[in-house]
């Protein structure tokens, strides 16, 4: 098909670097039919640790850390509104997708009086409790101008029922806008994937029955109480060990309780891992401890990989992947669903009971193995494609 009579799709993004929705937009912009023109704005460079096929364009944005992070993004809000626009109607796509708070935003306002294309905003996150992070200026500042952006945007896409539903009742998002589109995940290159060596860290996954987890190291993820779950754990399975993958500012912090918890021989921080997948293969336990999620790529991700999940029945979509039909059997604090174990948020005694349960019962740890892999395979690309085809 000829370049001119491709319809043309911008994509919008903060970054390429580590994050779930980074790895969707690779995997859409590779899925999406032969008959898109793909383009990818991205703010900051980084790094780039997925691929695009497309043409990308950096704004290079400088990066901040810490409180000033914030401020200084919505300084470069209104930069990105006024350049994003300047492209659009260079390039004139048909349509403009854009993922995250900042990025949605953008989108949607650089789009006024440009009625050739459609927005799209992407929602992973359940935003009424993110934005509880923030102190009360920049909370109400969020708050007010995502309502305004969700009744301007053409379409809206929450990759959950939950966030679908936190998007109408705290944002009065309209109904008739919103299109519940999960992840999408590539089966045949993530067991593809699996398949690779651990080498220097082959002797570790033999020797121990490793417990793992992984994500942003941030306090949103909840590895401090998954940390100290372990140490219970430690007391009664000393041939267990505790990996954690993924890089972030509170690394240290996780680093620091292992140590106060003398557990520095047996908790494996192993940084940013391009393949996971080889790690969650070969790992015995998969356990995700957020406090609140969006869609958890990486719960999925193990469980195609065939590992049992653990994951806390927290805000997101956790327990529409886990138990759908709201069907399996309570124990204490624990809940056995029917493709994993749901247990409350910010709960280490629940963490570690749970982990129990598998390292006691090989047979209850083989079936839940398998029962997380049937349930993968409804988010597999041939069915998530065709519900993006159908809003294209």
């Amino acid at each position: 098909m000829s370049q001119n009579n491709k319809k043309k799709i911008l994509f919008i993004l903060p970054t390429l670097s580590k994050g779930g929705q980074e790895r969707v937009v690779s995997r859409l912009s590779y899925f999406l039919p032969e008959f898109f023109e793909k383009f990818l704005i991205v703010f900051y460079k980084d790094r780039i640790d997925y691929p695009f096929d497309g043409k990308i364009i950096f704004f290079n944005f400088p990066v901040f850390k810490g409180p000033i992070k914030i401020l200084v993004k919505i300084i470069f809000l209104f930069a990105g509104i006024f350049t994003v626009r300047k492209i659009k109607k260079e390039i004139k796509p048909e349509f403009s997708l854009s993922f995250g708070p900042e990025a949605n935003i953008v989108n949607v306002f650089s789009n006024l009086g440009l009625k050739k294309t459609q927005t799209i905003v992407s929602v992973r996150i359940v935003e009424s409790v993110h934005f509880q992070r923030y102190f009360f200026l920049l909370r109400w500042y969020y708050n007010f101008v995502t309502r305004v952006m969700y009744r301007l945007a053409d379409k809206i896409v929450p990759n959950s029922n939950w966030i679908a539903k936190d998007l109408i009742e705290n944002f009065k998002a309209p109904k008739e806008k919103i299109f519940v589109i999960y992840n999408l995940y590539d089966f045949e290159n993530i067991i593809e994937d699996s398949k690779e060596d651990l080498k220097e860290f082959k002797e570790l996954f033999l020797e121990k029955k490793v417990i793992i987890s992984a994500g942003r190291l941030d306090s949103q993820k909840g590895f401090e109480y998954l940390i100290e779950a372990f140490e219970k754990i430690n007391r009664s399975f000393p041939d267990a060990a505790l990996v954690i993958l993924g890089e972030g500012d509170f690394r240290k912090n996780l680093e620091n309780l292992t140590d106060k918890l003398n557990l520095k021989e047996k908790v494996f921080f192993l940084g940013f891992q391009k393949n996971p997948f080889k790690f969650f293969k070969n790992s015995f336990i998969f356990v995700l401890p957020s406090l609140y999620e969006g869609f958890p790529n990486v719960l999925l991700e193990a469980m195609i990989c065939q590992v049992p999940v653990i994951a806390t029945d927290a805000p997101g979509a956790m327990r529409e992947i886990l138990s759908p039909n709201s069907r399996g059997q309570k124990i204490n604090n624990i809940f056995l669903g029917e493709y994993g174990v749901l247990i409350p948020p910010k709960d280490p005694k629940a963490i570690s009971e749970a982990i129990s349960l598998f390292l006691n019962d090989e047979k209850l740890k083989e079936e839940y193995a398998k029962r997380a892999f049937e349930r993968a395979k409804d988010f597999d690309v041939e069915n998530i494609i065709k519900k993006w085809k159908e809003i294209l």
